[in-house]
């Protein structure tokens, strides 16, 4: 990465934190703290630097861009509500699982060292692992879904969705990088 990227990690979640930081002035029971906006602030910022550090790779062609944008977003929005709201019932402890699926998405990231069809795996991975929390969760904590058993699937799905089409782009990435690889490649006689 290039100086100027660390500069727009820096500088995209304070544009970000102006949001909240309006709420704050003008909307009666937005209530946060210092710690609010620096916990923010990290989030924003590591949500920038993973997609820069995705996006800006030799291989990345469009698919692999808009592959990574969707991982990333669906990344931040999974911890984002889990930390923020809970994604299953108050007090249920699946919400901790979720942590599993930035786990997922990072270390089949380091795995994959970037390329597009191991990305595609990591994304299809994080989609799996996204798709169990609810199950999981159903059958060991039953008693705490309080946004309903339905909102709760429905929301997941959106995220194993959003994972899944991330996954295809990636794979269509490889396949673009492969026929270009061949393209350039000069035939063995």
């Amino acid at each position: 990465m290039k100086p100027k990227d660390y500069l727009l990690i820096a500088l995209v979640p304070l544009a970000l934190l102006l949001i909240p930081l309006t709420g704050q002035l003008t909307v009666d029971g937005w209530n946060w703290t210092w710690h609010d906006f620096v916990f923010a602030w990290v989030v924003f910022a590591t949500t920038t630097f993973f997609y820069r550090l995705l996006a800006t790779r030799r291989v990345a062609n469009l698919a692999y861009k808009a592959a990574a944008a969707l991982a990333v977003l669906t990344g931040f929005l999974v911890f984002w509500i889990s930390a923020a709201v809970q994604i299953i019932g108050d007090e249920n402890p699946a919400n901790v699982l979720y942590l599993a699926v930035i786990l997922t998405g990072l270390i089949g990231t380091g795995v994959a060292r970037f390329q597009p069809a191991g990305m595609a795996r990591a994304a299809f991975a994080t989609a799996g692992v996204t798709f169990l929390i609810p199950v999981v969760a159903l059958l060991f904590w039953p008693a705490d879904f309080s946004p309903g058993v339905a909102k709760v699937f429905l929301l997941n799905g959106g995220f194993v969705l959003l994972f899944t089409a991330s996954g295809l782009l990636f794979r269509h990435a490889a396949g673009q990088a492969g026929s270009n690889h061949a393209m350039t490649t000069p035939a063995q006689s």
